[in-house]
């Protein structure tokens, strides 16, 4: 069956974010994505002097509200997720955090933290008038799921975790330099491009040259390899193609400035801030999902915050990596949702 890459899904990076998806393919039997819909609304919400986030809303405006948190941080929103919740029964709503996607300035990273983009959300669910919601995010998204739900767990419905990223310290070396155990062959073709070992201060270096080349081309390496360590099972092929779309270079770009400008400030988090403060989680019913090989979001993270969350179910999704489109983990973010309803 053939894949196709969409512009943008989810992550801690384009693994995850420009995956190869299945948003475009015949879907059959109980564990389906559901049929691809249209927003019903879209706008615009300023949320400081100099950012404006963008939003749509999909499914019953009725429904239980359901926000989706996208990866990056740097990607954006897809049509791909709005297709893992019954459009009968969710309010879904999708947006672009600052400095990406549709949202404006594009690239800027002038008042983006994760504080910021914490209460965005919450600015965003009083702007929509919505109660407690549920709250669906992979990668960089479950960092964010986190810090927002650690800062107001009243609003909260329900986590649907997928890919537990906390930025503490190992996950960050394991990211940049510990992957190389397994792939040796991306790291050295991304430390190549770099002249020195990968780190995110060195890939912010680069993507913030004055040499609009060296610009691109620092933001194509970290996809690159992001792209290759992320999916079980990716073909230089397939990323080569995915480089090449037409459409996104933007993408590409905020994804290699917003990201590495992320970890090379840890975040904006304490070492272990996520994980010492899950106690305020104890009363969310919570969803928790992770590739068994996840290359990008080792399982030990999900596991280890499941161990604090009392009303958190753990799946680990066998012969599976970071990717949203791995079938397994597709398969369970489908189940999850539905135990939502």
């Amino acid at each position: 069956m053939k894949k196709c890459a969409v512009l943008g899904l989810v992550i801690l990076g384009i693994a995850a974010v420009l995956g190869l998806s299945k948003a475009n393919q015949p879907q059959s039997g109980p564990t389906a994505l559901w049929p691809g819909i249209e927003p019903f609304r879209t706008g615009d919400l300023k949320v400081s002097e100099i950012h404006t986030i963008h939003y749509e809303l999909c499914g019953n405006p009725k429904g239980k509200p359901v926000m989706v948190l996208h990866g990056g941080p740097g990607a954006k929103s897809s049509p791909y997720y709005r297709r893992f919740f019954d459009p009968a029964k969710f309010l879904i709503v999708l947006y672009d955090q600052r400095g990406c996607g549709l949202s404006r300035p594009l690239f800027e990273l002038r008042e983006n933290t994760t504080q910021e983009l914490v209460g965005d959300i919450e600015k965003l669910r009083l702007h929509l008038g919505l109660g407690k919601t549920i709250l669906f995010g992979g990668s960089w998204g479950t960092t964010l799921a986190l810090a927002y739900a650690e800062t107001h767990p009243e609003a909260v419905a329900g986590l649907v975790l997928r890919g537990v990223f906390t930025s503490t310290q190992a996950e960050l070396d394991h990211y940049y330099k510990g992957v190389r155990s397994f792939f040796p062959d991306a790291y050295d073709k991304l430390a190549g491009v770099l002249g020195e070992a990968p780190s995110p201060q060195a890939l912010l270096r680069l993507v913030q040259s004055k040499d609009e080349a060296e610009r691109k081309k620092g933001a194509r390496a970290w996809v690159e390899y992001e792209f290759k360590i992320g999916e079980l099972t990716a073909k230089d092929m397939d990323i080569v193609r995915m480089l090449l779309a037409p459409g996104l270079a933007d993408t590409i770009y905020s994804l290699g400035l917003i990201e590495n400008y992320y970890m090379a400030n840890r975040c904006f988090l304490e070492e272990g801030q996520l994980l010492r403060d899950a106690g305020k989680l104890k009363d969310i019913p919570a969803v928790i999902v992770n590739g068994r090989y996840d290359m990008i979001c080792p399982p030990v993270t999900a596991y280890t915050l499941h161990r604090l969350m009392p009303k958190s179910r753990l799946i680990i999704a066998e012969a599976s990596g970071h990717s949203l489109n791995e079938p397994a983990i597709e398969k369970a973010l489908l189940n999850a949702m539905r135990e939502f309803e």
